[in-house]
């Protein structure tokens, strides 16, 4: 039978993993020297930077493919906490020339990604809806 929660979880990790997989291969692209600039500011080691490649190309593999998505999607949520806290904070409360929240995309990426920790990856996914790596 046709399930449309499965699908609905389908969906969602889908448009997380490959919307977020977009931003890391632009890092693999031009590099982690803006996150590296940007953490040594904060007073923490520019080698944490590397750490993105994990939030931003490992995590959104696995929400893709739907294995481990749940360790995945939380991975994901800590990665747009920290995007916010280094680079967005400063517009946490603004609202955009065009009426939205100035921080829609970070919101959507966070709150899907807590979603679908939540959901889990539903059975249209490797691991399968009650599989061991969900």
């Amino acid at each position: 039978m046709f399930r449309s929660d499965d699908t609905g979880k389908l969906i969602l990790r889908l448009a997380l993993g490959i919307l977020i997989l977009l931003h890391g291969i632009s890092k693999l692209t031009n590099g982690v020297g803006f996150i590296t600039s940007t953490l040594t500011s904060q007073g923490l080691p520019g080698a944490l930077a590397y750490l993105v490649y994990v939030g931003e190309i490992l995590a959104p593999v696995l929400l893709i493919v739907g294995i481990y998505t749940r360790p995945a999607a939380w991975i994901t949520v800590v990665n747009m906490l920290v995007a916010i806290w280094l680079v967005h904070l400063k517009d946490l409360w603004v609202i955009g020339k065009s009426g939205g929240w100035a921080l829609e995309l970070q919101g959507m990426f966070l709150f899907v990604a807590l979603a679908v920790a939540f959901l889990g990856a539903g059975r249209y996914s490797l691991g399968g809806s009650s599989g061991k790596y969900n």
